[in-house]
């Protein structure tokens, strides 16, 4: 069953790119020396070059001291995990394929190839778009937005789910929230054994959480004005039975 496509507005690939980047606590590092995962240990620069602080016994450091030109090649890779417990967490991976260069103690990396994969495929997202791109100006707070929403604000999001196409809600189980950027809500729908997604586009971008607090009024507001689904209605009752 299609998920309603309706309302699409979302950010463009170079955004998203740099929301995960963004957003993203740890990253997993490919190079000659292996793999090896690191955890708060990179900072990110405003044209997207990525910083990594590495122990001084990291096979990936020791590469870098051992290459001909101190600049080994590898591969960086970034997760993208709903905040909100949802069927198949991870919403994006972000892979960065480049060049580490040594700047004192830490090292930087310089991206050659930057390739975002979403549930509707992979995207090769342009260098420039990526490094002129900003990150969501609400990336960094989402993982708080939506886990109040879905711990505290259950009703709200039951209430908006009369602005989805009935179609979409058809064997509906559960329905949770699971991104939220400036352009709109997305809430995953679960079904017995499927899920889809459908979003929920705001008026206006909003840019500050204030203004998103406002977008969400405006959302309710609308929802309160329609009528509960009769999918879910039907799974109510039959949840009171």
């Amino acid at each position: 069953m299609g998920d309603s496509k309706t309302l699409t507005a979302a950010p463009a690939a170079a955004e998203r790119a740099r929301s995960v980047l963004a957003a993203a606590w740890s990253c997993a590092v490919t190079a000659d020396g292996g793999r090896e995962e690191f955890v708060g240990a990179h900072t990110v620069g405003e044209d997207g070059r990525v910083v990594l602080d590495v122990p001084a016994d990291s096979m990936l450091l020791a590469a870098a001291v051992c290459a001909p030109r101190g600049e080994p090649s590898a591969v960086l890779e970034f997760a993208d995990v709903s905040p909100v417990p949802v069927r198949n967490r991870i919403r994006a991976r972000l892979w960065m394929a480049g060049w580490f260069s040594v700047e004192g103690e830490r090292l930087a990396f310089r991206p050659t190839r930057v390739v975002l994969r979403q549930t509707s495929g992979a995207t090769v997202v342009d260098l420039d778009e990526f490094a002129s791109a900003a990150p969501d100006p609400l990336s960094t707070a989402e993982a708080g937005l939506l886990t109040h929403l879905a711990d505290c604000h259950g009703d709200a999001v039951e209430r908006l789910t009369r602005l989805v196409d009935p179609d979409s809600l058809h064997g509906a189980v559960k329905v949770q929230p699971v991104a939220v950027d400036r352009h709109g809500l997305t809430l995953r729908i679960e079904r017995a054994r499927t899920h889809g997604d459908v979003r929920l586009t705001f008026h206006q971008p909003a840019d500050t959480v204030s203004q998103l607090t406002e977008r969400m009024h405006m959302l309710l507001t609308r929802a309160s004005a329609a009528s509960c689904p009769r999918a879910l209605q039907r799974q109510r009752t039959d949840d009171d039975g």
